[in-house]
Parts: C-alpha cells; structure tokens; sequence
C-alpha cells in the first residue's frame, strides 16, 4: 500500500476526534472540505458513498445519506439481525454492480483488513461518523458488504493485525452499541427538527438541554421511534415527564399531578412545574408530526395510575 494512505487515514480519524469533541453532529459541507495534509486538501466524503480521495489508494470512508421526508433513502444500508451493518454495492444510475471499481476497492479494504470511517446520515446535511470501520463480509448474492465497527483505540493503520475470537465479540458488541446510538440521535433530530428546536412546555430553546421524550418507551410495544410518538423537552421537563409528575393530555394540554400541585418548595417547583398547569404545548407546525393522541391517552392513564 502507499505510504501516504495508512498516513492520511491517521490524519482522518485525528480531524474527527477533534470534530466529535465540539459537536455530535457534522455538516456535509464540512466533511466535504476535509482538512489539510502535506499541504492538500482531503475530503472526507463524496458525492457517492464509497469514497477515495486522491492521495489514499483505497476507499477512505463509505456512507449512507439520511432519508427525506416522506422517502426512502437511495441505497437501503440496514443493520442485520446479527447487528451488523449491511451497506448496498454501489453501480451506475443507482443500480448495484458486483464489479464496480469502488466495490473492488472495498474488497481489497477487506483482504488488507483496512480501517474506514462510517458517515450515517441522520437528517438532511447532518452526519454521524463512527470509525474505525471494517468490511468483513461480501455477498455478491444480496449486493452488499458486511461492515463491522470496532473501538478507536483498535484502529489498525499499516500492518493488519490478526482477527481473533475476541476481536469478533468486541466488533459485534461496538457495533450493536453504534447501532442504538444512531437510532435514539435519529429520533432526537427527527422530534426537535419538528418542534423547531424548543421545548414543548417551556419553549426553552437551548440545543444542549433539550431532548426528546418517548410518549410511549421504546421497549414497549407502542414505542415505535416515530416523530409522532415523541415530545421535544428541555432536560427538567421530560424528567418530570417519565417521573409522572406532569403529563401531556390527549388535548395536548399540560396536567400536573395533584400532589406537585399543592406541594410548596420554592420558586423553582412554582415556575418550573406548577405555572404550567393546564397550558397547551407548543406543537409542531406539520399536523403529522404532532403527538399521537392515542399514544397520549395510553400515557395519561399510567400518569393517573401513578397519581
């Protein structure tokens, strides 16, 4: 391999670390400018998913972009029952071939055990990177390459280790991990994107303290990760919401429990919980994006039960 490859992937995963220290959430445009090395400029990303810039001699990064409102995304990268991450061939006008030069390049990635970042689209623009990343199957049969994720720490630039038993359960573990992670950040974006970053109750709109909160949890059988099945809150609001110490009615009105209400603690349970006592939340402009009432009435039954 040339030198200058195992070099600028280094340089690639110590710009992301950077990155990932001051945001979770990376810009296309800034992944698409990349960073300088020996005086070049390296993108991290291209117009199509398997990417190579000029100065690596494999595929640097592979990537899925996030679906749009209302469609599936071009290529369907999924997440197997095993855990592992299935990403599509790529071919022209959006129709997989087996021999594809980019294809070849991940295969070679394969057999040298090379290590690639994982850009996952989570809204329009917006992007996850998980490295370091390795191909570890092809099935020519399905079109797709198996990808496993595997700790920072274990990143192999250069010489390529031996795989072990160990490092197997390690990768599925790291995998299932980014797994989980990618599917609550989705559904974070995807509830705050709709409630145009503000809490629901206080319209708090601080981006570090908001979150978004299941009407119905996701281990439960109505718990699906959809924007209707969510509510935006700051961090207190939805602590008190899964405490059941208030509730969104099905007439999206707040309710506090009865006990909080005629409870004296101060100014912070005053203007914090009880002031918001019988107020409309603020709703999403998109009527389909608004808190199922179904959903609400199943969860205004538990808070009443727990009142």
């Amino acid at each position: 391999m040339d030198d200058s490859d195992p070099r600028v992937r280094l340089a690639a995963f110590a710009f992301l670390d950077g990155q990932r220290q001051a945001i979770e959430l990376l810009s296309r445009k800034m992944l698409a400018a990349g960073f300088q090395f020996d005086g070049q400029r390296v993108p991290l990303l291209g117009p199509q998913g398997i990417f190579k810039p000029r100065l690596c001699r494999l595929p640097l990064s592979i990537t899925t972009v996030p679906a749009r409102e209302g469609q599936r995304r071009p290529y369907e990268d999924a997440f197997g029952e095993d855990g592992l991450l299935r990403y599509r061939y790529r071919g022209p006008d959006d129709r997989p071939q087996p021999d594809h030069p980019d294809n070849a390049g991940l295969r070679e990635a394969q057999r040298l055990r090379t290590p690639l970042i994982y850009f996952h689209g989570i809204v329009p623009g917006r992007y996850v990177a998980e490295y370091p990343v390795y191909i570890v199957g092809d099935d020519r049969s399905r079109l797709t390459f198996t990808v496993t994720v595997d700790e920072r720490r274990f990143a192999s630039l250069g010489d390529a280790q031996p795989e072990s038993t160990e490092t197997e359960i390690r990768r599925r573990y790291a995998t299932r991990l980014v797994q989980q992670r990618l599917h609550q950040t989705e559904f974070r974006e995807r509830v705050l994107e709709a409630y145009q970053r503000h809490c629901a109750v206080c319209r708090l709109k601080r981006d570090q303290l908001l979150e978004a909160a299941h009407i119905i949890g996701d281990r439960e059988e109505h718990g699906v990760p959809s924007v209707p099945n969510g509510i935006a809150l700051c961090s207190l609001h939805h602590a008190a919401f899964d405490a059941h110490l208030i509730a969104v009615r099905p007439d999206y009105h707040v309710e506090v429990r009865e006990d909080v209400l005629h409870e004296t603690d101060g100014p912070m349970l005053l203007h914090g919980l009880q002031g918001f006592n019988g107020q409309l939340i603020r709703l999403p402009r998109i009527e389909r994006h608004r808190p199922d009432r179904g959903l609400l009435e199943m969860r205004y039954e538990a808070f009443r039960r727990a009142g």
